[in-house]
């Protein structure tokens, strides 16, 4: 399947149209790229492929497994489906993860320390004739203090162009994943941070309320994963139990990264004491595209809620009845004060 056609940016004081950003259309993650990556620019489009070598055909992306210290060569195609020459820029960039959970690169003037330190392409730039394609080989050279684990990067084009030397911003970009694993121990793991419950209550002093559960997922190891989550709410030794409702996967993490979750949770009872649970599955992906489970993480936090609702009906009735029991014996001594007036003249005359 093609990536989609580019959306269109302007570029202040310089064209009304300005160039297309194209971020990587094939950098998908954990091999789910889509294809040669594809972009247009004027009278002149172009794609980007991997080469076909010892390492495979018609690869979606770089997968490469390479020991500190080690080194190895690959290749990028570059083919221009344009009406004329294209003058493309080639470099590496690391790679990150965006607020939206996608992947992204730095920008070429930002200052790379792994993927986009490592990889060296053969040129720094390469023109292509129309109609024509042309291979860039590349390096991967790691140091030999280079951290065991997996990270994310890739291989860029972006166009050259007589605008940037009269100021135009030219923000086109397009390339192709590098996945790397540096080897040693792999440490795969996930942690839940800043894990709160909030209780929103209800009007209805015998009813159930909602509650928010808010933490951060972390990426503590060094093997990218994705988080299987699940969340719910218990009232004392573990009673009342409510679940959250399905949770979607969380994005692939990078090492390092961290991730914001809100979870809404229905149906809870205000039982003084709320205990709240987030369980996380991390699932990790192999070279091959296949998922694995992993041993599940569990945190859990403990928050008060106060039934105000109830107690303000406890408060009430408890009003009510030492108001009637006050009432019935202020009635009662009356009472009893009347049948002693009662009583008295009668004994008077008796002693007479």
């Amino acid at each position: 399947m093609r990536p989609p056609r580019p959306r269109t940016t302007t570029a202040a004081g310089v064209l009304a149209q300005a160039t297309a950003v194209v971020l990587l259309a094939a950098l998908g993650f954990l091999g789910t790229g889509t294809g040669p990556a594809a972009a247009a620019d004027g009278d002149g489009s172009w794609e980007v492929t991997t080469a076909s070598n010892d390492f495979g055909s018609d690869r979606q992306n770089y997968d490469h497994t390479i020991d500190p210290g080690g080194q190895l060569k690959d290749g990028l195609v570059v083919v221009n489906h344009g009406t004329t020459p294209l003058h493309l820029a080639v470099y590496a960039a690391d790679g990150f993860t965006d607020k939206g959970g996608r992947l992204d690169l730095v920008t070429k003037d930002a200052k790379s320390t792994r993927v986009g330190a490592w990889v060296h392409a053969d040129r720094p730039d390469v023109t292509v004739q129309p109609g024509k394609s042309v291979e860039v080989p590349f390096t991967i050279t790691l140091p030999d203090d280079a951290a065991p684990g997996e990270y994310m990067g890739g291989i860029v084009t972006s166009p050259i162009q007589a605008g940037e030397a009269d100021g135009t911003e030219v923000n086109q970009r397009l390339g192709i994943r590098i996945r790397l694993r540096v080897g040693g121990e792999l440490r795969p793991s996930l942690s839940v941070e800043d894990l709160h419950v909030r209780y929103s209550g209800t009007p209805n002093p015998f009813g159930k309320g909602d509650a928010t559960v808010t933490y951060t997922i972390h990426n503590t190891g060094n093997a990218i994963l994705t988080a299987r989550q699940e969340a719910s709410i218990s009232g004392p030794f573990g009673s009342l139990d409510v679940r959250a409702g399905q949770i979607k996967d969380s994005s692939s993490l990078l090492p390092g990264d961290t991730w914001k979750v809100s979870v809404p949770v229905h149906g809870v009872t205000p039982a003084l004491r709320l205990t709240g649970k987030v369980t996380l599955v991390p699932l990790i992906t192999d070279a091959s595209g296949s998922i694995a489970p992993l041993t599940a993480v569990e945190t859990t936090t403990h928050a008060w809620t106060i039934p105000w609702a109830l107690l303000l009906l406890l408060v009430v009735v408890l009003c009510g009845i030492v108001f009637a029991a006050l009432t019935f014996r202020r009635r009662r001594q009356a009472k009893l004060g009347e049948d002693a007036r009662v009583q008295t003249p009668r004994v008077a005359h008796e002693e007479k």
